[in-house]
């Protein structure tokens, strides 16, 4: 028995060493495979450095493109060395930069402030080297896909595609939407600015940020005091809060306005119905439509989150089973879309047209020429004061004359929140009825597909200068449960003008306007019917607006001694789009 025992382990040290040299030679021989640059440094013309890595075939000297990468999240050791040398396997030279005062950059870290210039410098550096052909495409998501269109704020000639998935737009998505500042990224900026790689840590402390917010929530101290109420300085997110408005600031990180006409090369975009920056990324193909029309832009979109947009699906999303045919590789389109502009190869089959979107429900993939072109027409609903079980009224027909309803909120109370409108679960079997007022249309008599984003006007008198509101739209499924189709929330100070902050006046009727809301493709069936809520903001997860008209960081609980009184008025309406 011993001696069995005794061979036994020598088979099984002889397995182990033997896998170990099988894993020593595959390693050695995957490294002899590649010319890798792990350390290289590129000035920018105003003296800083930018830390990156090339990756080549090994023995390959014909000049190539090149695929860039350009990014503030550094995994040097891993994940971005597996990125570009999966570059190299399809053929091209793999770059991966990292933002300034990332990895061996000396540099203090800045998020978003640098990245258009310096990636110009970055392009320009490869561009000059020996193993570039003079072409240059980008790829990848969230940050990555910001700093793909921060690149075309200064085009620089040798770029010539950008494939951004989840693309961030700093200053309207994150940190702020539609100008209100949510939390997230609050604790996101340590994460990415505490070192040179990453605060996996700190970032990762959940336990830490949720008794952080829910002590500023429950102290009502001035939302500019967040990290004094963490105990720890965070000079990122006290340099964003001093830009409420999307102010010059924001505006020069990225393309804004006529920027978009220098924007002549072909993008490839992916995004998701239930990705959080969803209005970030459809914003700049939505001004590129408008600046640039002739520029061939596509949008891949589905019933994806941020992280599952850049897997290419998710079976599950929020205990929500997505339709089978959404799912796809993600990896493979983006590789075939560099063969297509860089190699003169066949463009992806699944581009049917410039936007290809699945329609939930339906499990089918369709295509428009543009975001616009997704609907044909509007189905357009007033809120009206007519009751209707514990809901009131969305009528399709203009009331014939003005009433309103009435609603208080007490900011100084903080037992109860306003405004659920995150999309978690996506199917829900109640909803909240404490609070707001909720507007239910009639069954509809036939399928429809809800397609595009949803637009309205809102008409409220308040008895204050200023109010943050949410609206939220619902499938009321034949069953009875509620499927979330999409939301907005945002400061009506900023409704028609998110660069220019116009006060209400109070106790005035005030038109507001809302757009910037997320994009859905939906089937809804027979016997189903909408449902739409409207709400003050008020919670811990994002800021809060008492209504004194000062700048909204500053305020504290003092200001909430009188209770927010508003009156929604019945002309207020939301259209919905649809495709007949």
């Amino acid at each position: 028995m011993i001696k069995t025992v005794q061979l036994f382990l020598i088979l099984l040290v002889s397995i182990n060493t033997f896998a170990q040299q099988t894993k020593a030679t595959q390693l050695k021989d995957a490294i002899s495979n590649y010319d890798i640059q792990d350390s290289v440094s590129i000035k920018t013309r105003d003296g800083a450095t930018i830390s990156a890595m090339v990756v080549r075939k090994k023995g390959d000297v014909n000049p190539k493109p090149v695929i860039l990468q350009y990014t503030i999240y550094v995994r040097d050791k891993d994940r971005d060395m597996r990125a570009i040398k999966e570059s190299a396997d399809h053929g091209y030279i793999g770059v991966i930069a990292y933002t300034r005062g990332k990895r061996f950059s000396p540099n203090e870290i800045f998020p978003y402030e640098n990245d258009g210039n310096d990636a110009f410098d970055v392009i320009d550096w490869i561009s000059k080297q020996k193993w570039c052909n003079g072409s240059v495409g980008m790829f990848g998501g969230s940050y990555n896909g910001f700093t793909q269109w921060a690149a075309c704020k200064t085009m620089h000639p040798a770029l010539k595609t950008i494939v951004p998935y989840v693309a961030n737009r700093p200053g309207m998505g994150l940190p702020m939407e539609n100008n209100i500042f949510i939390n997230p990224n609050y604790e996101w900026a340590f994460y990415v600015g505490n070192n040179k790689y990453l605060d996996t840590l700190t970032g990762n402390d959940r336990q830490r940020f949720r008794k952080m917010q829910n002590k500023w929530w429950q102290t009502g101290v001035a939302y500019n005091r967040l990290d004094s109420v963490d105990g720890v300085p965070n000079k990122w997110f006290q340099r964003w809060i001093n830009h409420p408005s999307f102010d010059n600031y924001w505006q020069k990180m990225a393309p804004y306005q006529k920027d978009f006409t220098q924007i002549k090369i072909p993008v490839l975009a992916f995004d998701g119905y239930y990705n959080d920056s969803q209005n970030s990324s459809l914003y700049y193909l939505r001004e590129l439509q408008k600046y640039s029309p002739e520029t061939p832009a596509y949008l891949i979109i589905g019933p994806y989150g941020h992280f599952g947009t850049q897997r290419g699906g998710e079976a599950i999303l929020y205990d929500y089973k997505v339709d089978p045919v959404a799912l796809f590789d993600i990896n493979k389109i983006t590789y075939q879309w560099f063969d297509y502009i860089l190699k003169n190869g066949n463009k992806p089959e699944m581009l049917k047209d410039k936007v290809n979107y699945e329609v939930m429900g339906a499990n089918e993939w369709r295509s428009a020429a543009s975001i616009d072109k997704m609907s044909n027409d509007f189905l357009t609903l007033y809120l009206t004061t007519n009751k209707s079980g514990s809901f009131y009224t969305a009528n399709p027909k203009k009331p014939s004359s003005s009433k309103y309803l009435s609603q208080e909120v007490d900011f100084s109370e903080r037992r109860n929140s306003n405004n659920d409108y995150y999309p978690d679960p996506i199917i829900r079997k109640e909803i909240d009825t404490s609070n707001g007022f909720l507007f239910i249309s009639e069954p509809i008599t036939a399928p429809i597909l809800i397609n595009g984003s949803f637009i309205g006007q809102i008409k409220a008198s308040i008895n204050k200068k200023d109010m943050d509101f949410g609206i939220t739209l619902y499938e009321v499924m034949p069953s009875g449960e509620y499927f979330h189709l999409s939301y907005f929330i945002g400061r009506a100070s900023y409704a028609t003008d998110i660069t220019k902050r116009k006060l209400l006046t109070p106790n005035r009727m005030e038109t507001i306007p809302f757009s910037n809301t997320h994009l859905i493709s939906k089937q809804l069936n027979k016997g189903s019917r909408l449902l739409i809520a409207i709400n003050i903001n008020k919670n811990s997860f994002s800021q809060l607006n008492y209504g004194t008209g000062k700048e909204v960081s500053t305020e504290t609980i003092d200001d909430a001694k009188e209770p927010l009184k508003i009156k929604w008025f019945n002309d207020s309406f939301v259209k919905i789009p649809i495709l007949k």
